[in-house]
């Protein structure tokens, strides 16, 4: 590591604001109507995330489950950021390449910056795990009113990969994104 990358990573805040949010039709229906015969009932991968953000140390100001639909993802981001100012949201599914998951073209229309390289490590790391299939992957990460907004896939492998990226980095990024 660079003399410069371990005085930024020095310098960062050790404790993060995140938001999580999980985007998936099934899961938000059965949320409301908890019918049972809904293939999807629990957000394994949502708790998933929570608990390793908690359990390194970050504080969860909001966690919530969202249909697969732009505007009420993009709406949800913006409401997240002005009433609970987290310094990062993260949020999985809706990142695959089905007609209904359209969490990056919700996201990506919002994002002051793109950071391609969370996007191209996650596909590398999946890639050791999962061969060619991980060219599906449609993971990204961008910079929203100076909030970090990590998208991963839904599944739990994904989120399990995709959270121990971002915690390897999380404060550093924040301490950029604030212009630090």
């Amino acid at each position: 590591m660079s003399e410069t990358t371990a005085r930024h990573r020095a310098e960062a805040p050790e404790r993060v604001r995140v938001a999580v949010i999980t985007i998936s039709d099934s899961k938000f229906e059965y949320l409301w109507t908890k019918r049972e015969s809904l293939e999807e009932k629990e957000d394994v991968s949502g708790r998933l995330i929570v608990e390793a953000l908690k359990k390194a140390g970050h504080e969860v100001v909001f966690y919530t489950i969202v249909p697969d639909h732009a505007e009420v993802i993009s709406g949800m981001v913006d409401h997240i950021i002005e009433r609970y100012s987290p310094e990062a949201i993260v949020t999985t599914g809706g990142t695959g390449i089905g007609p209904r998951d359209v969490t990056l073209e919700a996201l990506e229309a919002m994002y002051d910056k793109v950071l391609p390289g969370f996007g191209e490590l996650f596909r590398q790391r999946s890639f050791e795990e999962v061969g060619n299939a991980a060219m599906l992957s449609r993971a990204g990460c961008g910079l929203i009113a100076g909030v970090v907004v990590f998208s991963l896939p839904g599944s739990p492998n994904a989120a399990k990969l995709g959270v121990e990226l971002i915690l390897s980095e999380l404060p550093h990024l924040v301490k950029h994104a604030g212009g630090g």
